[in-house]
C-alpha cells in the first residue's frame, strides 16, 4: 500500500498544464500544489461528485488534460458516472482511484468487500478503454509518465493507507485555501467562458 501524500509527490513533476480535481486528496494536494488557479478541490462535503465534475471539466475544456483523485467511497456513491465516462471517451480524463478501503472523512467505517473488489475491472467492465491498479509506489513512479502521455480516459486504481478523521467535520482543521465560488471563479479566469 502507498500513502496518498506519495502518490501526489510523484505526480506532481509530470502535472504540467493539467486540471486537477484532488478529491480525496485535497488536503495533501493543496499545501504542495504549484498552481492552484489550475486546482479544483471541491472538499469533503463533495462525496460522490467528484466525478461527475471532473468529468465535466474534461468536456469543456478537451485541449486540457484533467486529472482526478477520486476515492472508492466516491465511486461508490455514483458509479453510474463510470459508464458515462466510458460512454464519451474524453481523451484528456485521467482517473486516479484513492482506495484505502473505509469512509475516511467519516470515522473510518469500513467499506463493504473492500479487500475483495477490483475497481480497475469495475473501470474495464464500464468501458474503460485502458484501466490499471497499483499497490506499489515505486510500480506507479516507473508507470505514472507512459500514464499521463496516453490518450484517456484512463482508470488508475492506488491501495492507499487508510488516514482516519474522527472530529467532526465542524470542528476539523480546514485544508482548503479557497471557497467552492473562489475556485469556480479562478477557473474562469484561467480561461474564460467555456
Amino acid at each position: 500500500m502507498m500513502n496518498t501524500v506519495d502518490v501526489l509527490e510523484a505526480f506532481k513533476p509530470y502535472r504540467g498544464d493539467a486540471l486537477v480535481v484532488p478529491g480525496r486528496g485535497g488536503r495533501h494536494w493543496v499545501p504542495m500544489t504549484d498552481n492552484e488557479g489550475l486546482d479544483a478541490p471541491m472538499g469533503d462535503p463533495a462525496m460522490g461528485g467528484h466525478a461527475g465534475f471532473g468529468f465535466g471539466l474534461a468536456l469543456a475544456r478537451p485541449e486540457r488534460k484533467v486529472i482526478l483523485f477520486d476515492s472508492e467511497g466516491d465511486i461508490l456513491m455514483s458509479l453510474g458516472m463510470m459508464v458515462t465516462i466510458a460512454e464519451q471517451k474524453p481523451l484528456n480524463f485521467y482517473h486516479f482511484l484513492l482506495d484505502n478501503e473505509c469512509y475516511a472523512t467519516t470515522g473510518g467505517q469500513p467499506v463493504p468487500n473492500a479487500k475483495n473488489v477490483d475497481y480497475a475491472a469495475i473501470a474495464k467492465g464500464a468501458g474503460y478503454p485502458k484501466a490499471l491498479a497499483y499497490t506499489e509506489i515505486e510500480d506507479l513512479k516507473n508507470d505514472l509518465p507512459g500514464i499521463l502521455e496516453n490518450p484517456g480516459p484512463i482508470f488508475v486504481a492506488l491501495k492507499v493507507y487508510p488516514e482516519v478523521q474522527n472530529e467532526a467535520i465542524g470542528s476539523r482543521r480546514p485544508w482548503q485555501t479557497r471557497t467552492r465560488t473562489e475556485v469556480i471563479q479562478d477557473l474562469r479566469g484561467e480561461f474564460g467562458p467555456a
